[in-house]
């Protein structure tokens, strides 16, 4: 077992796709004797809706272990430490992103990055502790890589000049991962509440308005929540997601004509 000191000091133990961890998954897809039938597969399925339920702050192996009604060294002969299982359940909700297929040369590419952005976003809502681990991974799962791949591939389709495209890609999916974030921690902030969104945004509104110091400020951005439109929290922050995508195509646009001339 790798401790996570060991994984720190380490440079190939900075991911669970490199160093030794990726030459015993033969051996750690075979059960111990005895206890319930587990595998690598069931145990990330269990540490994700873990995860959703209760956050990282909370997870621990041993939590996950009383779920899977194993004791807490079966699970590490699966996996080596909890960072590493943390990057594999990451890497499976990337698995949820639908991506376009790329072997279409006709396909328009801004309704391809629409698409892949519509599936980055909904990672963060549906799993609000994904953010945080983003950043502490390398991210070179499958699924993270395919992700990462499609993605490349769309910006290269835009016509930005080859110096330009990381660039592209930073400020389009680093707009999405800050906008998912804020999202999905509004999400969970109203579940612990026990109030619907709208419940919740018309509250802190109200409490807000109630106050001296903020009521004029407040009024000024009164006629910009209305202009926004939409009835429900959701419908707003779905016409501000897609206003700002097309602003963000509507740059790549521009800039992909300045590199071409």
């Amino acid at each position: 077992m790798v401790s996570a000191a060991d994984r720190a000091q380490d440079a190939a133990r900075t991911s669970v796709w490199l160093g030794s961890k990726a030459g015993n998954r033969v051996r750690r897809a075979e059960a111990p004797e005895g206890g319930p039938a587990l595998d690598r597969d069931r145990i990330i399925l269990e540490a994700v809706r873990l995860l959703d339920a209760e956050g990282s702050a909370k997870f621990s192996m041993r939590r996950l272990a009383g779920e899977l009604g194993v004791t807490a060294m079966s699970l590490y002969w699966y996996v080596d430490t909890k960072d590493d299982l943390l990057e594999l359940a990451l890497d499976a909700v990337f698995a949820e992103i639908e991506l376009p297929g790329m072997d279409d040369e006709s396909a328009d590419w801004r309704d391809q990055l629409r698409a892949i952005v519509v599936g980055y976003r909904a990672i963060f809502v549906r799993h609000s502790w994904a953010s945080a681990l983003i950043g502490r991974y390398l991210n070179i799962g499958p699924h993270s890589m395919a992700f990462s791949r499609t993605a490349q591939r769309i910006l290269a389709r835009t016509g930005l000049p080859p110096h330009g495209q990381m660039g592209g890609l930073a400020a389009v999916f680093q707009f999405v991962y800050g906008f998912g974030t804020i999202e999905g921690t509004f999400v969970q902030r109203c579940a612990d509440a026990g109030l619907t969104q709208d419940e919740y945004f018309a509250s802190a509104m109200g409490a807000l308005a109630s106050q001296p110091e903020y009521r004029e400020q407040f009024a000024d951005a009164a006629s910009l929540m209305a202009a926004r439109g939409g009835e429900t929290v959701g419908d707003m922050r779905q016409r501000d997601f897609d206003f700002a995508v097309s602003l963000l195509v509507a740059g790549i646009e521009a800039l992909s004509v300045r590199g071409s001339a």
